[in-house]
C-alpha cells in the first residue's frame, strides 16, 4: 500500500524547478505536496496539505535537499497547510537549525491561519522571520552654544 505523502522530487533532477501539478486541488487527509523554485541563492519551497509526524518524516530529506542546493537558503510558503502539529513544527525548526549551521537561513513568507497560530502560541514566529535591513534613525545634529 502506498503511503499517503507525496515524496517530493529530488531537487538535483534536470527538472528543477518543478512544480506540483495540483496547484488547487483540495487533498486528501494525510497526504502533503511540496514544490520548489529558485530564485537566485535561495529555493522557495511551497508545502500543501498537512504537516504531521508521518509527512514531517517523508519531507525531511527533500527539504534537506533543498537547502543544499541553495546559497542562501529557503524561503517557505505554509499558505496551503491546513494542519501542523508540533511533529511538523519540530520538522521546520530542525531544518532552521541546519541552514543556521551552514551560515543559511529558513524563512516563512506566507503562512496559514493554522500555522501561525501555532508559531504564535509557541513564541517561534520570530525564528522564521525574514531579515529586515538595520535602519538607524540618526538624530539631527544640534549647534553647540557656548
Amino acid at each position: 500500500m502506498q503511503h499517503p505523502s507525496h515524496r517530493a522530487p529530488s531537487l538535483r533532477a534536470p527538472a528543477l524547478p518543478c512544480q506540483s501539478g495540483h496547484a488547487g486541488a483540495k487533498l486528501p487527509p494525510g497526504q502533503t505536496i511540496t514544490s520548489y523554485a529558485t530564485s537566485g541563492d535561495r529555493v522557495r519551497v511551497t508545502v500543501r496539505g498537512e504537516l504531521d509526524l508521518v509527512s514531517g518524516d517523508r519531507l525531511r530529506n527533500p527539504l534537506g535537499e533543498a537547502l543544499a542546493t541553495s546559497t542562501g537558503g529557503l524561503d517557505l510558503d505554509l499558505s496551503g497547510l491546513t494542519f501542523c502539529d508540533c511533529a511538523g513544527l519540530t520538522v521546520l525548526l530542525e531544518l532552521r537549525r541546519r541552514a543556521l549551521s551552514g551560515g543559511k537561513t529558513i524563512t516563512i513568507q506566507h503562512t496559514s491561519p493554522t500555522v501561525d497560530r501555532l508559531l504564535r502560541l509557541l513564541g517561534a514566529q520570530d525564528l522564521f522571520t525574514p531579515a529586515r535591513p538595520h535602519r538607524s534613525n540618526p538624530r539631527p545634529l544640534t549647534p553647540a552654544t557656548a
